[in-house]
């Protein structure tokens, strides 16, 4: 079992938990993730490790409520504990000084761009940052982003701060003054989806995250398979980080999508109080 040490709502339905984890600070690095189960019987959800702290020897996540298991994560108070926490799992960034490059965060992506983005300042990179939300509520760690950024850029839907637009319309901005050698892009599958549309007429090298259905996390199931260059690959052990003009982004929104209505219906009930009897969310 796992201790919580902090517990941080960011915004609407984003939650983040530092958790006691020694061995697992030790041994993480940027790109890789964990699987966590908060009780014996719950189902086992896939986290990218936002952040980690040697001197510590705590991990952070940050997660979003789209469940029934992510809303129980989102109840737990510093104090409590996580059941489970298996990492760190996945293969890690491939971090060496490229030159300049180019760190995009959407929505909750940006808490796992934050550790890659950090590598790659550290490695001599100049790192130009995006980072993007539907609105200024839903952003977070942008002071974070900025210590580790040579250049921090934001974009909302709303144009409530920043750019007015997608994070796309400011990456290409960017490729007008700037010769990107690298992108790294980490949100929605969408948005990794036309991060990596953008950057193919340049030949841009651009390495996405995916984080779709797993059991495991050891290759195992199959659960995770994607498919890569037209071929297939696990994300928990092949990944979780693709060429991201190789991604059939097709398939893989297709496969993310096949329990969404069973996790609104959990949700619906936990949610629902009518306590029983005849109920519409039955």
């Amino acid at each position: 079992m796992n201790k919580i040490i902090k517990q941080e709502k960011l915004a609407e339905n984003l939650f983040l938990l530092e958790v006691e984890a020694p061995q697992l600070a030790r041994k993480a690095k940027a790109g890789q993730f964990v699987i966590v189960r908060i009780s014996e019987k719950g189902e086992r959800i896939p986290l990218t490790i936002a952040d980690y702290d040697l001197n510590a020897g705590t991990i952070t996540l940050i997660f979003q409520v789209v469940g029934l298991t992510t809303k129980k994560m989102s109840l737990l108070k510093t104090g409590d504990y996580l059941l489970d926490l298996v990492g760190p799992l996945g293969e890690p960034s491939e971090i060496e000084n490229y030159g300049t490059v180019a760190c995009i965060g959407g929505g909750v992506g940006i808490a796992p761009i934050y550790p890659i983005a950090r590598a790659l300042k550290k490695a001599g990179n100049k790192v130009i940052s995006i980072i993007g939300a539907r609105n200024k509520d839903l952003l977070f760690w942008k002071d974070k982003m900025a210590e580790v950024s040579d250049e921090l850029l934001i974009a909302t839907d709303d144009g409530s701060e920043g750019h007015k637009g997608f994070v796309t319309d400011v990456l290409k901005e960017v490729m007008t003054k700037n010769s990107l050698e690298r992108v790294w892009a980490i949100g929605p599958m969408i948005m990794m989806k036309n991060v990596a549309e953008v950057t193919r007429p340049e030949k841009i090298k651009t390495i996405v995250s995916l984080n779709p259905i797993m059991v495991d996390g050891t290759g195992m199931c199959g659960a995770c398979r994607v498919s890569v260059g037209e071929e297939t690959k696990f994300a928990c052990v092949d990944g979780p980080e693709f060429d991201g003009h190789q991604v059939d982004f097709n398939l893989a929104m297709r496969r993310a999508a096949f329990y969404k209505d069973k996790e609104k219906l959990a949700l619906e009930h936990y949610n629902c109080q009518c306590g029983g009897g005849s109920c519409k969310c039955q």
